[in-house]
Parts: C-alpha cells; sequence; structure tokens
C-alpha cells in the first residue's frame, strides 16, 4: 500500500520527509519491525516508543506515525495521538475487514468467556466456522494460537479479522474488555452485535470509579449493530434504557427444554446471552439449543477435576467479589456437604476489591485458604493481609501447599473451589513468570491422596 493512502487516512497534522514508500506491514513494537514497515511510536506508562523509532528504522521501518519530528531520515506523519492513530491505519491497511466479518463481541466484567464460548459453538452448529478470540485461546481459521492480550491491539486486531476471512471464517466471536475500549484497541471494529453480560467491581486502579468503568463498556456499542443486554444487572438495566432498540434478557428468564452440560447457574445466564445474541445473527432456535448442548467445558471456568476422589474439585477463574459469590453460591448447590475455597488476589492490580473479595468467601465458604494468586511486582504476604483484614482466615502463601491442603481436608460430599486463575498456565512472581496450572497442581495432590501409604 502506498503511505498517501495512509495519509489520507490520518489526516497528520504535519508530514516531514518526502518520497512515498511502498508500506507492506504495521508494526508498533520495536522488537518485531518487518521490513517496508509503518513504525507507530507508541507513548507508554512504561516505555515511550520514540525512543526506539531509530531502532525500528534500522531494522526496516521505511515511515514513522509520531507526536514530534524525530531527527531521522523517513517519512513521518505527525500526529495528536500515535495510539488513536493505529486503529484508523490498521483498518485503512487490512481493508476494513469487519465490514465482511461479522463480529459478535461480548463485554462485561463476568462471564465474557463462557457466552463467547457458548456463542462460537452455536456458531459451529449452523456450519459457520467461527474464528474465537478470548483470553483462553484464538481460533484462526482451524489453527488454534495462544493469547497475548485479551484484546489484542488493533493492528493485531485487524490483521487477524483479514486472516480469519482468508482462512474460511464466516464469522468471528470475541471478548471485549473495557481496558481495550479505553485504549482505542476496538475502534473501526463494526460489531453485528455486542453482548452485555454484568458490571461488578474490577479494574479500579485502571478506571477510578464505576462510572468511568461503565462508561467503557457503553461506548463500544455506538459501534454495535444490535445491542443484547442483561437487564438483571442494574448497570444492564441503565444501558438497555438507553438503547431502545436492544434485545434484552435476565437471569430468571430460563432455557426451556435445553439441557446445558456446563455446571453452575450463572452458565444459564450466560446461555440465556449467547442464546440471545445467536437470535440477532439469525440462527435458529432448533440450531441454538444444539450448540449449547454440544458445550460441555470451558477451560478454567467451573471446570472440574475428577480422580475419581469423593468430593468435587472445581477450578474457576473468579477473582472479583461479584465472581467469587456467583461461583461459591453455584457451588454451595453442587452437594450437601461444605463448601472450601482457595483464592488470593492478584498484585498490581485493584487494591479496593481485595477485602471485599475476603468478605464475600468468609461469608459463602464453610473454609477458606487465602493464598498467593498472581503477586507481579508486589509481596505476597502483603496482599494475602490486605484480602483477609480482621476476618481471621487462614492464609497459606504458597498455592501449591493450599490446594494441597484444601484437598487433604476434603471429605465426601464436600466441594472444593481453587478461584482465581482458571486457565492459567503460569504464576506472576517478581517479574518472572513460574509454570502452575491449578488444574494440574490439583490432579496432582489428589492422585497423591490416592496412592498407596
Amino acid at each position: 500500500m502506498q503511505l498517501e493512502r495512509l495519509i489520507a487516512a490520518l489526516a497528520p497534522t504535519d508530514v516531514v520527509g518526502g518520497g512515498a514508500p511502498e508500506i507492506r506491514e504495521l508494526a508498533y513494537d520495536a522488537r518485531e519491525v518487518p521490513r517496508d514497515s509503518l513504525f507507530f511510536c507508541v507513548p507508554g506508562a512504561k516505555a515511550d516508543g520514540h525512543d526506539f523509532a531509530a531502532a525500528a528504522v534500522e531494522q526496516g521501518a521505511v515511515a514513522l506515525v509520531s507526536e514530534r519530528q524525530l531527527d531521522l531520515e523517513v517519512p513521518q506523519l505527525v500526529v495528536p495521538s500515535v495510539r488513536a492513530a493505529m486503529p484508523l491505519a490498521a483498518v485503512e491497511f487490512f481493508g476494513d475487514p469487519t465490514a465482511e466479518l461479522p463480529v459478535a463481541a461480548v463485554t462485561g466484567t463476568n462471564g465474557k468467556t463462557t457466552t463467547a464460548y457458548l456463542l462460537a459453538s452455536i456458531l459451529a452448529a449452523a456450519g459457520e466456522q467461527p474464528g474465537l478470540l478470548t483470553n483462553v485461546e484464538r481460533r484462526v481459521g482451524d489453527d488454534v494460537r495462544e493469547v497475548g492480550l485479551n484484546t489484542p491491539e488493533s493492528i493485531d486486531l485487524q490483521r487477524l479479522f483479514r486472516q480469519m476471512l482468508a482462512l474460511g471464517n464466516r464469522v468471528c466471536v470475541m471478548e471485549a474488555t473495557s481496558m481495550a475500549s479505553s485504549k482505542g484497541r476496538l475502534e473501526g471494529t463494526r460489531f453485528a452485535v455486542l453482548v452485555f453480560t454484568n458490571l461488578t467491581q474490577d479494574h479500579l486502579d485502571f478506571h477510578g470509579t464505576m462510572e468511568e468503568y461503565f462508561e467503557s463498556k457503553r461506548r463500544l456499542f455506538a459501534q454495535a449493530a444490535q445491542a443484547v443486554i442483561n437487564v438483571g444487572d442494574e448497570y444492564g438495566e441503565r444501558l438497555a434504557s438507553e438503547l431502545p432498540g436492544a434485545i434484552t434478557f435476565r437471569p430468571d428468564d430460563g432455557l426451556g427444554a435445553v439441557r446445558l452440560k456446563l455446571q453452575g447457574r450463572f452458565n444459564v445466564e450466560n446461555a440465556l446471552a449467547a442464546s440471545a445474541a445467536a437470535r440477532a445473527l439469525g440462527i435458529g432456535d432448533e440450531t441454538i439449543r444444539a450448540g449449547l448442548e454440544l458445550l460441555d467445558r470451558v477451560p478454567g471456568r467451573f471446570e472440574r477435576v475428577d480422580e475419581g476422589q469423593p468430593f468435587t474439585v472445581l477450578v474457576d477463574y473468579a477473582h472479583t467479589p461479584g465472581a467469587l459469590e456467583t461461583a461459591l453460591r453455584s457451588a454451595r448447590e453442587l452437594d450437601r456437604g461444605r463448601v472450601i475455597c482457595v483464592f488470593g488476589a492478584g498484585g498490581d492490580r485493584d487494591r479496593s476489591k481485595r477485602p471485599l473479595m475476603g468478605q464475600v468467601v468468609f461469608e459463602l465458604a464453610d473454609v477458606a485458604l487465602v493464598t498467593s494468586d498472581n503477586p507481579r511486582g508486589e509481596d505476597p504476604a502483603a496482599i494475602a493481609s490486605e484480602v483477609a483484614g480482621v476476618l481471621k482466615l487462614d492464609i497459606e502463601l504458597d498455592r501449591r501447599r493450599a490446594i494441597e491442603r484444601a484437598l487433604e481436608s476434603a471429605r465426601a460430599g464436600d466441594v472444593v473451589v481453587i478461584a482465581g486463575k482458571g486457565h492459567e498456565q503460569g504464576q506472576e512472581i517478581a517479574g518472572t513468570k513460574l509454570p502452575f496450572d491449578d488444574r494440574e497442581v490439583a490432579r496432582d495432590a489428589l492422585r497423591a491422596l490416592r496412592a498407596p501409604a
């Protein structure tokens, strides 16, 4: 693509340097700059892309998008905001892929991943070969790929959409996060349907207030042809009042004759959301029922770990007060024994939710073990102390040992909920990601319990 087309799309305040190089790729990470690329000098919280512009040019960038003129001998498109320019350029460069590829997106605090999996299962049953973008996996054509950011940067996102079209996907199902909304990653993406699941406290370290958190979700609906909203949630009810054409549902609507394999009452709510979105895409009720019944698990979402033990073990991604409440209430309905919960809170994230999480588990679990989650750059003991507060909850900082202790204490009929990390296969500690999968740790512990003495 000639640079002039991107100049027309971006309308920069200034164009420095001459020439009209052919642009063959877009880049924003100086560690990965293909030849003949347009490099975006994105200012970040920890690093400024302008500082890496020279390195990008050495690697093969033939033009730059920047917020100030740099002393480099390549064309420079000077714009007020490089981050805001990225999606505009990406949509132009990749040929506006969502004008051809219907995108069904799910936004909200809890339930995004499971709703996305349920909707993808319905669309697969309809023969649509859906692409999938979640924080568990990405499916592009027949390929299953690892996940980076939950919602990719705008350049990566538009590239993925174009690849999906090239590889035979006829629709894409994705999670749309508040962070992506606030950082403009989803600008230029057309949503054929956008689902709102709920809003509970999370990410206030980034958004500051619940109102701004809600606004990050609400602004996405300006890009949606059809809204699907859970009006059983107070924020959903408010959103629906502003969108008179929205399709609405409530958690108590029921699924009729559908035999859902996913456990937990909350999954009825997720299935209702997926069903409403599927109908908005023109899928009939029989296909919807078949798709819902096909899905038997979502990785790390109320996922059962079974080694023949006489009690239930569930691994769940719940890492907010609302998600913990939902998981523990659902666990209580599964059996008549005690509910045992292993949980913690992530470091370098919203601290205000920590005591709320501790209070929820204190009230709803019979036995609780506070442990380390992903402490990142914080002291694990300090995080656990904030979670436990004055509740005198038992603290076991070694997550493996906490899981082992919970399973060793379980009796027939109990339900053990290992919460917080779900599908994750690593634990982030002091800048290092160490291998750790709650499901495998639980499986190993259960096998050890069954081994002869």
